[in-house]
């Protein structure tokens, strides 16, 4: 059995530093729940937390997780995603390739439970 990637889109810049690391963290909460339901969660936002999203401009970072994005069996969006130019992109780009994308986590988990 492949255990499924599932690629977790929101929002990750904010106004703030603060807003910002909320922004992480709601995304790791909804990672969390799909670890829980027996998904490994790919959370780009937890690689470029702090320092590390400086390293870049915003356009590499865009990029780079888009490839990142099609290498994943399907997409969770966190809360508020709609209010994210980033979380969109990934969503069209996922709708693009026929991959799954998933508001409610209960979706996703009859997903899991039928995925082969």
């Amino acid at each position: 059995m492949t255990i499924q990637r599932i690629y977790i889109a929101g929002a990750y810049t904010g106004d703030t530093r603060w807003e910002q690391e909320d922004n992480v963290r709601r995304a790791e909460e909804v990672g969390y729940r799909v670890a829980l339901a027996g998904a490994y969660p790919v959370i780009p936002h937890s690689n470029t937390r702090h320092y590390f999203a400086d390293a870049q401009p915003p356009t590499f970072w865009y990029e780079a997780t888009m490839d990142v994005l099609r290498f994943c069996h399907a997409v969770m969006l966190v809360p508020g995603w709609s209010s994210s130019k980033g979380a969109k992109a990934e969503k069209a780009e996922a709708e693009r390739l026929g991959m799954p994308v998933f508001i409610k986590m209960q979706d996703l988990i009859f997903f899991l439970l039928h995925a082969g």
